[in-house]
């Protein structure tokens, strides 16, 4: 009988580069790759530590003197949708949701395209071409799916995001939209549809990637009740906006990298009996 040791994932720090939300500061990431039998296990442990999926690598913000970037997700048994938000679900009550698997496709690239170019022109991700495009889409080792919104009557693709299914939630890896349809509250209805999804699911939790309180790009995330954060090791309750903003920029509210990697909890992982 021969007992194979579990490999520990390995963890990386990027080099500080100009922060894409906070003019003046510079952004550092935490990251290991995603890969093997137990891609899904450490995807799920670490989304619950507020880490990030991009293809086949989970990433954390993990900056020298800001922690600013905050890993937020919805407690969908606390989530009571605004007026407002009642009135965006009205208005795309119309549209048809199709869940696929991971594929992309050239009307995805299309709608994607014009959706960076009308609103995230000068962002990280402008130069994306459709090879890299489908490799965001496709290259993914756990359960993902493309949740397609469609105009019933047309066929016309009308909004698509990246989801990635979680023990414990759904987690919406990027989402883009027609950006001529800003009257519709789009990237909103998602959201809001996502909750349901999960409710009808049985799933307690949609994540929504990171949120930077004071940040007008990212304001919108703050409207959702039920909100919570990733805060020193905890998911915490967002009540005050405004105050996590000041806090949050301290440059004592990161711990050094030994110590974010100290606290990091890995899944168990049995040997392998061979």
């Amino acid at each position: 009988m021969r007992h194979t040791l579990p490999i520990a994932p390995q963890f990386y720090v990027t080099a500080p580069q100009p922060c894409p939300y906070l003019e003046g500061r510079m952004e550092r990431k935490l990251f290991t790759a995603l890969q093997g039998e137990g891609a899904d296990q450490l995807n799920n442990s670490l989304s619950q530590q507020g880490f990030r999926r991009s293809q086949n690598v989970l990433y954390r913000p993990s900056c020298t003197d800001c922690a600013a970037c905050l890993s937020a997700r919805i407690d969908v048994s606390a989530f009571r949708p605004s007026k407002s938000q009642k009135r965006a679900a009205k208005r795309n009550s119309y549209l048809q949701r199709r869940a696929n698997s991971p594929w992309a496709t050239d009307e995805q690239y299309e709608l994607f395209r014009r959706y960076l170019d009308t609103r995230h022109a000068d962002g990280g991700m402008a130069d994306m071409d459709v090879f890299e495009f489908a490799a965001m889409i496709e290259e993914t080792p756990i359960r993902s799916r493309v949740v397609e919104y469609a105009d019933p009557k047309t066929g016309e693709l009308i909004a698509v995001s990246l989801t990635d299914v979680l023990d414990d939630g759904l987690s919406m890896v990027y989402s883009f939209y027609d950006p001529e349809q800003p009257q519709n509250s789009l990237g909103t209805y998602m959201i809001l549809d996502h909750i349901d999804i999960a409710r009808e699911a049985g799933l307690p939790y949609v994540y929504l990637g990171y949120w930077v309180p004071g940040s007008p790009k990212m304001g919108y995330k703050a409207r959702f009740s039920g909100l919570e954060a990733y805060m020193q090791g905890n998911w915490t309750r967002v009540d005050n906006p405004a105050a996590l903003a000041e806090a949050s920029h301290h440059p004592l509210s990161t711990a050094p990298i030994a110590e974010q990697v100290a606290g990091i909890q890995l899944p168990d992982r049995h040997p392998t009996k061979g």
